[in-house]
């Protein structure tokens, strides 16, 4: 207390000596201010600032739009810009929050650059994502904020997630890593003088895009700890994040927005200031979809005390966040304090971002030439290729011999397109397979290309009439007014899975759309919000078909029933429709078969190149989850054909996520998965199938064989006792986590620890020789799993501890040397809401991935024996071992976690309790919200064991107005595991046996 006076009379000191008086009305800043001193300390500096703002000033800083304020010489400041993998787009405030697309350098999408394995790699790649954000900024920095958001850290856990090309990996550790690097890249390594600030998505257990602002992630301690707080906290730590976004969805009954965490738990993993956002209209969802506050201001005032800094909502308009936050303050919700406090965490990052340094500081004189730049296409290439995965090489089919490959076919729906995502910017130049292998091959060989697209033509049978094609603007409406199939009339019809077309006419090379109507022929690509572009045609009994509207606002309740194509009188489409019955029966006619042109192709060369995969817009993105994990049912037929037709065919799988490809792996001969990797996608395609660039990329997610082998609830986030990721699945995979060949080989010698033991405090090094065997230069990513041979609870099958990725020359051999804290083995006790290494042998497993074991050896950890629960202590009710159907809820709106039934015989266990002959009452604290009265049974063994004892549980009115109840309980003696069951719908917050 002492230390922190004296300091704070320094500062005050300093401050005494330092500013001059204001001037009211002054319309610049005064240059002898304190907060525009580089050479004070930070917090000086924001004090001074902070003293300065008016209450209004501050409140109005709230907003994602911080205004300008002229009297002291600051100009708006605006957090957040998207910049997942490249600066890729942000709004103007001057142009109604119009979004402003980017045309930088862009990297592959996170799960294709976490591929690489590569930490030293993607920080190169986040320092260029950085610098390119600076460029842009000293361009407008009205539209360019340097607050940007990014990396995503959610793991992985589904890969039926929309979002799953977001995301890095389904490992924490993985996850960890590559979320570091890109984070440390962007800031500049310096947390004193930031390049840019990035701001980790999203806070917390956010793995669904289905009515994602309104379901609740069932999170229990293990895995709220062990898995989802486990991704987010080594960026924090290690400062190479400056916050975090908080997610839609709910956490154990409370929305995220308002999770405690965010002042409490984040706040604590670094002693830096943190600015934490919300995302976009979630403050809005707390008081209608979410319905968790009467009013918005109840609900701002509690997202300002749960720790959020800035109000990402109502787009440029600030009025209804300063309205809200200023109805607070007048009905005492909040403080000026409270302000305060979120507002110095805003100014701490401005002045580490350098807006108030002579020059823009450390990082100002970073000018517009760095954007898209040789030197960052360069490094686009190089992550690319190293982000390349080769699933499959059976009898050496790749790498081609480009001295032999002098006819190629290069085929499929990505053959000659590069598609970007929601959150890519516009690329500024393509280089697709295609337009690499031509590259590669030189203007001696033949390559050519074929989508493999079927091209119809649509007619109306009742008139003869075909659709057609009349322009490319808003005002050329397509209609059913053709009088042959003229190529206006003709469409390239690409399956993308679960039915989903998408039709791009043949004349004018653009994509049928919606539009709000009328229907048009617009875009170079599928794009939007709501994807206006995609179309299912669905067979009638006719034989014609019925075409039916499937953009994505049509799955809004807002929307209304009719979905179908109709033509009126005039030829003019409309959706008029709402059943196919109802809808104009179009003859599809097909004018050619793409799969016949394909084989035809494939036939006359000397390979085939396919590429198939995914749209980014349509194959699952936010907002939009994938029902099924498997390829299009079109793309699959092509690649049937080409490869019976041509055995010497290499398939290039582009996707945004794993799909199943069981087939494929049976009967093609060589398997490339790239992401979505920019403009340098067909460059690094040509680089890895001639082998110019030995492939040295890893799966970061388990590949399934079929949908059965996930969980039927892609809601189901406890992955502990649903067996979901690498980690606990006894799932045979098609392609296991860290799997990646290369067109070398590589031995493992002997796992050597350095110690047959170590204690809690220690750290484990174990060493393994590594040679390549092969005649070819390649890089090999080591990869150390353990296994904990007994524990207290289930634990992982087998959880990745370290991995090195190494080059090695033909013939060479490297020692690789991998180094794990015994403190980074802990589980989290439930007994004791704490981190423990527990006592036991752990196995060590090195390999080429989480099932390529090539050695092991065993080391013994001093740890600790968890003893056996006291439930005569007041125990979290939250902290059970074992349950069946009852929900985590929120046990006040403010903090606290609670157990809820919502039927009867659901249970909760608390395995290994020790009783004593003394405990005969019962005791919880209960909520029940219903009227009449419920119960909670206590048994022994199972839930349907002996019972001890029945608690009565009144009506309290209220989910959060809690009672005690108390009842007593036979005297049982020993260790036992104890079953709570309950009878009908009620909350508990905890109890004891006493």
């Amino acid at each position: 207390m002492r230390k922190w006076r004296l300091r704070r009379g320094i500062t005050a000191l300093a401050l005494a000596l330092l500013v001059l008086p204001t001037v009211p009305g002054t319309a610049h800043a005064d240059p002898t201010y304190p907060f525009r001193d580089p050479h004070l300390p930070v917090q000086v500096r924001v004090d001074d600032l902070l003293g300065r703002l008016t209450l209004d000033e501050k409140i109005s800083w709230l907003h994602q739009y911080q205004p300008a304020v002229p009297r002291l010489g600051i100009g708006l400041f605006k957090t957040g810009t998207e910049a997942l993998h490249g600066v890729a787009w942000s709004t103007d405030i001057d142009n109604s929050g119009a979004v402003v697309k980017a045309r930088g350098t862009s990297f592959p999408q996170p799960v294709g650059m976490a591929s690489t394995w590569n930490p030293d790699l993607i920080q190169r790649v986040g320092s260029a994502v950085g610098d390119e954000a600076r460029g842009y900024h000293a361009q407008n920095p009205r539209v360019w904020g340097l607050n940007l958001w990014a990396p995503v850290v959610n793991l992985l856990r589904d890969p039926r997630w929309g979002r799953n090309e977001e995301g890095y990996s389904e490992d924490p550790l993985l996850t960890a890593k590559i979320s570091t690097a890109y984070g440390s890249g962007m800031t500049g390594g310096d947390p004193d003088h930031l390049k840019s600030a990035p701001t980790l998505k999203h806070y917390l257990a956010y793995n669904n895009e289905v009515r994602r602002d309104t379901t609740s992630s069932n999170v229990p301690p293990r895995v709220l700890n062990e898995y989802d707080r486990a991704a987010f906290k080594p960026a924090i730590t290690a400062d190479a994040a400056t916050g975090v976004m908080a997610s839609y969805n709910l956490v154990n009954g409370r929305p995220a927005t308002v999770d405690p965490d965010l002042a409490t738990v984040v706040r604590g993993w670094t002693d830096r200031p943190l600015m934490n956002v919300t995302d976009a209209w979630a403050p809005n969802n707390l008081v209608a979809s979410q319905g968790y506050y009467p009013t918005q201001a109840e609900g701002n005032a509690a997202i300002v005390k749960a720790g959020l800094n800035s109000f990402i909502t109502d787009d440029t308009n600030a009025q209804p966040t300063v309205t809200a936050i200023k109805q607070a303050l007048a009905s005492g919700l909040l403080t000026e304090a409270d302000i305060d406090a979120r507002i110095a965490e805003i100014l701490n990052l401005r002045m580490r971002l350098g807006e108030f340094d002579p020059g823009g500081g450390r990082y100002g004189g970073i000018t517009p030439d760095v954007i898209n730049s040789p030197e960052h296409q360069r490094l686009a290439r190089q992550a690319a290729g190293e982000a390349m995965v080769l699933l499959k090489n059976s009898r050496q089919a790749l790498p081609l011999n480009p001295a032999r490959t002098r006819k190629v076919a290069v085929l499929g729906p990505l053959a000659d397109t590069l598609y970007t995502d929601w959150y890519g910017a516009d690329l500024p130049y393509q280089v697709t397979a295609l337009d690499g292998i031509r590259e590669r091959l030189g203007s001696s060989a033949s390559v050519d290309g074929l989508d493999g697209a079927d091209r119809i033509a649509l007619r109306d049978p009742s008139t003869g009439r075909y659709v057609t094609a009349t322009g490319t603007t808003d005002a050329d409406p397509v209609a059913a007014t053709g009088t042959d199939a003229s190529l206006a009339a003709q469409f390239d019809s690409v399956d993308w899975g679960q039915n989903v077309v998408t039709l791009r006419n043949a004349a004018n090379g653009r994509y049928l759309g919606y539009n709000w109507g009328p229907f048009v022929t617009r875009d170079e690509q599928p794009n939007g919000w709501y994807v206006q572009q995609q179309f299912t045609l669905e067979p009638q009994a006719d034989g014609t078909v019925a075409v039916r509207y499937a953009g994505y606002e049509t799955k809004e309740s807002w929307f209304g029933v009719n979905t179908y194509v109709t033509v009126g009188d005039d030829g003019a489409l409309k959706l008029g429709a709402a059943t196919a019955a109802d809808a104009t029966h179009f003859q599809r006619e097909v004018i050619s078969s793409g799969v016949d042109r394909a084989v035809a192709a494939a036939k006359a060369a000397d390979t085939a190149v396919l590429v198939v995969g995914s749209n980014p817009f349509i194959n699952g993105r936010e907002a939009h989850d994938r029902t099924s994990m498997a390829l299009s049912a079109g793309q699959e037929a092509l690649v049937k054909a080409v490869t019976k037709a041509n055995p010497r065919t290499v398939l290039v799988l582009q996707t945004s996520y794993p799909v199943t490809i069981d087939w494929e792996q049976d009967h093609v001969p060589a398997i490339v998965w790239t992401t979505h990797a920019g403009a340098e996608t067909g460059h690094a395609v040509a680089d890895v199938l001639f082998g110019d660039r030995n492939p040295s990329g890893k799966l970061t997610q388990t590949w399934y064989r079929s949908d059965r082998q996930l969980p039927p609830d892609l809601l189901e986030y406890d992955i502990i006792s649903s067996g979901q990721t690498y980690l606990y699945s006894t799932a045979k995979p098609l392609y296991p986590f860290g799997h990646g060949l290369s067109y070398t080989g590589f031995r493992y010698g002997q796992l050597r620890a350095d110690a047959r033991s170590v204690g809690a405090d220690g750290t484990i090094t174990a060493r393994v020789d590594v040679t390549n065997t092969g005649s070819r230069a390649g890089s090999e990513v080591v990869q150390l799993y353990s296994h904990q041979r007994s524990s207290r609870v289930k634990t992982p099958i087998r959880a990745l501890r370290s991995f090195q990725r190494v080059e090695l020359a033909p013939g060479q051999t490297r020692t690789v040397t991998l180094r794990v804290r015994a403190a980074d083995l802990a589980n989290w006790d439930v007994t004791r809401s704490r981190w423990v290494v527990e006592s036991s042998a752990y196995d060590l497993m090195v390999g080429a991935s989480a099932t390529d074991v090539r050695a092991r050896t065993a080391v013994t950890v001093r740890g600790e024996t968890i003893p056996a629960r006291d439930l005569s202590r007041t125990t979290r009710a939250e902290n059970f071992d074992g349950y069946a159907g009852v929900r985590l809820v929120d046990e006040t709106k403010v903090r606290g976690t609670a157990v809820g039934a919502t039927a009867a015989g659901q249970w909760i266990s608390f395995a290994k309790s020790a009783l004593r002959p003394g405990n005969h009452t019962l005791t919880a604290r209960v909520a029940k919200a219903t009227a009449g009265t419920g119960s909670i049974q206590v048994r022994l063994g199972s839930p349907t064991g002996r019972l001890l004892g029945t608690a009565t549980v009144p009506s309290t009115g209220d989910d959060y107005r809690y009672v005690d109840v108390s009842a007593d309980v036979a005297r049982v003696a020993g260790t036992h595991d104890v079953y709570l069951v309950f009878d009908s719908p009620l909350r508990l917050a905890d109890f004891s046996l006493r």
